[in-house]
């Protein structure tokens, strides 16, 4: 698929909530989470733990051709993520759900979010399910246009623990333990096509454009290599092909 042909729905009537920021991505397979933490707390500019680990859960959402998975992949200049984020439990009862539209132009990128409505993920829960949820949300038109092109396609969920510098303009993520499932877009989801990814962990470092000089020394004191890493292309490739 080219990536001319696959550029970004128009996101003009969504609410900016965010400025870009850049994302450094380190893909870690020889370490521990416990080791990388360590890694972390030592690093000279003295991260800290802002919120507890918790475990994230990612619903993504794609055309009928897949086509953010192939502007990901064909690294397109513009290209997007559209998912369902909720913390805890990855399935059953699913409270204060947010819808997320990750955005990036070339390096950097930046997320637009709305609350969804709670809804329950079980076996019956399908593409017109998720159409029901949507248009009970209360969301924006525009966005509720939007999401009556895609379908879920994909759950992932894994652990993160959170650090960051005490100005905030530096901040870590450290992510393990991934777990990705197939979703039927038409039927039911027994949710029995997982795949485990226990082994690899990747940290990304966050900031803000303005604090792009001092990102060398930040990312520097890592011993891990730049990868351009996404949890959904990686989930899709393990689940789909």
């Amino acid at each position: 698929m080219s990536v001319e042909a696959t550029q970004p729905t128009d996101l003009s009537g969504y609410t900016q909530l965010r400025s870009y920021r850049y994302e450094r991505k380190f893909l870690v397979e020889e370490l521990l989470p416990s080791q990388i933490v360590a890694l972390v707390r030592q690093h000279p500019m003295m991260f800290y733990v802002p919120y507890p680990p918790r475990q994230i859960n990612s619903l993504y959402l794609d055309t009928a051709d897949m086509e953010n998975y192939y502007d990901n992949v064909a690294g397109a200049e513009m290209r997007r993520k559209v998912r369902l984020r909720w913390y805890g439990p990855a399935t059953g009862e699913i409270r204060k759900p947010m819808l997320e539209i990750k955005v990036k132009q070339g390096l950097v990128g930046k997320k637009i979010s709305y609350r969804m409505d709670d809804f329950t993920l079980d076996e019956r829960f399908c593409d017109r399910v998720f159409q029901e949820i949507a248009d009970r949300s209360g969301l924006p038109q525009v966005v509720r246009d939007d999401l009556h092109t895609l379908s879920p396609v994909l759950l992932n969920c894994y652990q993160r623990g959170y650090y960051a510098t005490r100005d905030n303009n530096f901040r870590v993520t450290v992510d393990y333990k991934q777990i990705f499932w197939k979703i039927n877009m038409a039927l039911g989801n027994p949710l029995i096509h997982r795949q485990k990814n226990p082994r690899d962990v990747i940290v990304e470092l966050k900031y803000e454009i303005d604090q792009e000089p001092k990102a060398d020394r930040a990312a520097g004191y890592f011993p891990f290599r730049v990868t351009r890493n996404s949890k959904y292309v990686e989930g899709i490739e393990r689940v789909y092909f």
